[in-house]
């Protein structure tokens, strides 16, 4: 399924970023993140599409895909893109591995899913408070180590990027 739209970039603190168009963020598979691969501005990229915290979508521009396609704040953008069920795997935080490698949990981490690994990821930064993420990597070390696969009790569809967003919802 290809989804088409032209929408205006957006910059929130460090973050350039496009919102969905409520129409195409419909037509994705799920209200949490999608794996997405596609053009913005006849650039390829594969990215996630982060949930809005309101149904939606954004997607995060890096420095890299903004500099090829030509992309700054305040400027259409052109995007293709489809869902994918190939997810590369995070780029995951030095504190979390050095938790987890501590406790000597490697195996356990190694045997998730990649996705699995996204949900482990985006709970834990899903806050702006230094000790909040602390406690969070101190609990998904001892679910790890007691053999759970996912966070619990954790809404997929907030959005976890704690400089774009406000009680999980993207910022206006």
């Amino acid at each position: 399924m290809e989804i088409q739209f032209e929408a205006v970039s957006t910059q929130i603190g460090q973050h350039l970023l496009v919102r969905l168009p409520q129409q195409a963020s419909k037509a994705l598979p799920s209200r949490v993140m999608v794996m997405a691969e596609g053009t913005l501005n006849s650039t390829p990229f594969t990215a996630p599409l982060e949930p809005d915290g309101q149904g939606g979508h954004w997607l995060d521009i890096s420095d890299s895909l903004a500099r090829e396609g030509k992309v700054s704040v305040g400027q259409p953008v052109f995007i293709t893109l489809s869902p994918t069920n190939d997810w590369p795997q995070p780029e995951m935080p030095q504190d979390i591995m050095d938790a987890i490698e501590h406790e000597n949990l490697l195996p356990q981490w190694r045997s998730l899913t990649t996705k699995a690994r996204w949900a482990w990821l985006r709970w834990i930064r899903a806050t702006a408070n230094p000790a909040t993420r602390n406690k969070r990597i101190a609990v998904a070390v001892d679910k790890l180590r007691r053999g759970d696969r996912r966070p619990c009790c954790f809404n997929a569809g907030m959005c976890t990027v704690p400089e774009v967003s406000k009680g999980g919802i993207l910022i206006d």
